[in-house]
């Protein structure tokens, strides 16, 4: 037995395998030493021979593309490159060798003879085969689940600053409207406003903002800035500080000249600036608290969307309305379809709940409306659709975007096919959402002509609901 026979027989795949088998092997094999660093394999080269590790350890690496900085390793014992049977043509990274390695290499013209009369090697190569494709196939899904959870957290913190934000903003200028305030009641106290007068300015103070603000989107722009011009003026006229700063806030609040003056009668000169400052004061505040109202109520809502999202807290499987899940998702994508993108929900509410993996059908109507989303771009239209086939529940989700390639239809579930643009995409979210519709015991399936593309959901009721 030759030196690399004996070596051979010590590689796990190799071990039990007869010994002509193995004494072929050593026969038709080329032995390479490699030293630390050195490249094997140029990612995109060839792939025409099985390679067995004997010792050393080998890494590959993508170098380009939208996966660069992967990494596979193969320690001594391993087989990899090309196998019987694979569809491998060319490497999908750069293999070097991490330190001095020394390696085995059979070239693919042997694999026919070799398949032929050592059909157990064959079948054993076969194995080693699956089990690269099993953990392969592993990795990518697994890197699918993290780059769709990227996306929700950019989307989900993009959504989370603007109230934030707009909260944070407020509050700091509530400090300052809350010290005018305080400013304009120690004038009044000071100069001892009459009780009568202090009584008119407080029930002028409590109509005012009962009265609800005009609605930001039917003032016009120029005519607010003419009204602004105008009370300006009124204000400045009378010797006020801080006029313009006044008379943004009056202007907002739909004051003109005529109902300033009308607000301000019977209240002696001298008392005009710490009443309008007053005035213009409680305005702020109120405005301001509602802002961090709104925006708190809207954090809220988000941190709850994503709980029920992912069903935090909550048994994996239970009954559930899928329209909180679409909805759920909906409002964390909300970041992608503000843009220009119009939703049009066409719900059943009226339809029983299912019983599902909660978490799991969001990840599908995720990955159903990002693909739309993105098959439209910045504009489009983008309708949902529920309603209840027989003993089935059906949800559609059909977008206005170019339609799918002739091409493209037969391969659409195929795992790694995708066709977006290279870096934009693993061709991983339709067969994810494939499978979790199947561990439904559902199916899916899609309707793609120019200007319309349909993906219709069917999830199975249990039989008592029919």
């Amino acid at each position: 037995m030759s030196d690399l026979a004996v070596e051979l027989r010590a590689i796990p795949a190799f071990a039990d395998l007869a010994g002509d088998a193995i004494d072929w092997l050593a026969a038709h094999m080329e032995t390479l030493s490699f030293a630390e660093d050195e490249v094997l394999a140029a990612e995109g080269s060839a792939a025409d021979r099985m390679i067995v590790l004997l010792e050393g350890e080998l890494q590959g690496r993508k170098e380009q593309g939208p996966s660069e900085g992967r990494i596979y390793i193969s320690r001594a014992g391993d087989v990899t490159g090309l196998l019987p049977y694979s569809r491998l043509t060319h490497y999908p990274s750069t293999i070097r060798a991490m330190v001095p390695s020394r390696l085995a290499t059979l070239h693919s013209s042997h694999f026919p003879e070799m398949v032929e009369r050592f059909p157990a090697l064959a079948g054993r190569l076969v194995g080693i085969m699956a089990d690269r494709i099993r953990y392969v196939t592993r990795d990518e899904q697994q890197r699918e689940k993290m780059m769709a959870l990227g996306k929700l957290s950019a989307g989900l913190a993009h959504e989370l600053n603007n109230p934030a934000s707009a909260a944070s903003v407020a509050s700091e200028n509530l400090r300052e409207a809350v010290c005018r305030m305080r400013a304009a009641d120690l004038a009044i106290d000071r100069l001892m406003l009459p009780a009568d007068q202090r009584l008119t300015l407080s029930e002028a103070e409590q109509r005012l903002l009962e009265t609800p603000p005009p609605q930001a989107t039917s003032i016009d722009p120029l005519e607010r800035s003419d009204r602004e011009q105008d009370i300006g003026e009124w204000l400045d006229e009378r010797g006020l500080e801080d006029a313009w700063k006044l008379a943004g806030v009056l202007a907002d609040a739909g004051f003109d000249r005529g109902k300033l003056a009308k607000l301000t009668a019977g209240f002696p000169s001298d008392l005009l600036g710490p009443v309008v400052e007053r005035f213009a004061a409680a305005l702020s505040v109120t405005r301001l608290v509602e802002v961090i109202e709104s925006s708190s109520r809207r954090m809220s809502q988000l941190v709850k969307a994503v709980k029920e999202y992912s069903y935090m807290d909550q048994s994996s499987e239970q009954e559930i309305d899928v329209h909180d899940g679409i909805e759920n998702t909906l409002l964390i994508l909300g970041h992608r379809l503000k843009r220009g993108i119009q939703v049009k929900r066409e719900f059943d509410r009226g339809l029983p709940r299912i019983c599902a993996f909660g978490s799991e059908l969001n990840q599908v109507w995720t990955n159903l409306i990002v693909n739309a989303i993105d098959a439209m771009g910045e504009s489009g239209e983008l309708q949902i659709h529920t309603a209840r086939e027989g003993n089935t529940l059906l949800v559609e989700i059909v977008d206005s975007g170019p339609g799918i390639p002739e091409e493209a239809k037969p391969h659409i579930f195929e795992p790694f096919f995708t066709t977006k643009p290279v870096g934009q995409g693993t061709g991983l979210g339709l067969d994810t959402a494939n499978r979790i519709v199947r561990k439904h015991r559902g199916s899916i399936r899609f309707e793609s002509l120019p200007g319309r593309t349909a993906f219709q959901v069917r999830l199975p009721y249990p039989k008592i609901a029919a």
